[in-house]
């Protein structure tokens, strides 16, 4: 367990594979922690350097009172990095970890030459949306949003398996602060601008049946990279990398090779 105990925060993170490697960075999405990645791990290439973390108010990393700023969750990522002495990754983001990914690569392409958008946009939902969940949270407690969540992030065949009921209790048990901070933060973000601006090797992944994230709004975000592409998993919601974890790694790993970040 590796605690960064940074001036802002302390953060919750995972550093394994080979410490000489080409760096490549996991973050994931809201409600849950950085075990959203532990199946897509052991299938990655060999020689890379793989740094997962938990955010600000999720997993075992530090909470503060809500609401959040994307700026302060960017800087979170920033911080970690630097503490760790991390140029030139690869960056995966999944949905609010791919916003994440986007703010961060426009604002330290030194930390980022390649960038993963995962189930991801550059302006998710609307801001009313965001703070109707904000309020039945704060009025009944995350676990009342658990079970319905679970229709928008997993496929009907994953639905169906005995593993829904851990990602619906890590849901439910998800602290209030850390989950409506993020929130706010998603809320405030339009990166439909500075996303445009990026000039580095992007793929987007999109699962066909995610209902968080649609195919279609994956595809307009990914679209605003020159020369960037995306990858649709058949069947996976919208966290393919716990439904389909080989499809998932065949196209990251694909990716990998093809920007060069390992041989």
């Amino acid at each position: 367990m590796k605690i960064a105990d940074l001036d802002r925060l302390k953060i919750h993170y995972t550093d394994e594979g080979d410490p000489d490697g080409a760096p490549i960075v996991f973050a994931n999405s809201l409600g849950t922690d950085l075990r959203l990645w532990d199946k897509l791990v052991p299938l990655l290439p060999a020689g890379l350097r793989i740094i997962r973390y938990d955010k600000r108010g999720h997993g075992l990393s530090e909470g503060t009172p809500a609401p959040y700023s994307m700026g302060t969750l960017i800087s979170d990522v920033e911080a970690l990095l630097d503490h760790l002495g991390v140029k030139d990754a690869l960056f995966v983001g999944l949905s609010i970890g791919g916003m994440i990914g986007q703010g961060l690569a426009v604002k330290r392409l030194d930390l980022v030459r390649a960038l993963v958008i995962s189930n991801s946009a550059a302006k998710m939902g609307t801001a009313e949306m965001w703070h109707d969940r904000i309020a039945k949270c704060r009025a009944e407690g995350v676990g009342s949003i658990a079970a319905p969540t679970m229709e928008r992030w997993f496929g009907k065949k994953f639905r169906a398996t005995p593993e829904l009921a851990a990602w619906q209790t890590m849901l439910a048990r998800q602290d209030l602060e850390g989950y409506t901070g993020c929130c706010a933060a998603i809320a405030g973000t339009d990166f439909y601008t500075p996303t445009s601006g990026l000039r580095l090797p992007c793929l987007g992944i999109a699962g066909t049946e995610d209902g968080a994230s649609p195919p279609d709004l994956v595809r307009e975000t990914v679209d605003l990279v020159p020369g960037s592409r995306l990858e649709l998993i058949r069947g996976a919601g919208h966290l393919p990398c716990v439904e389909t974890p080989e499809e998932y790694a065949r196209i990251l790993s694909d990716f990998i090779k093809e920007t060069g970040h390992v041989q």
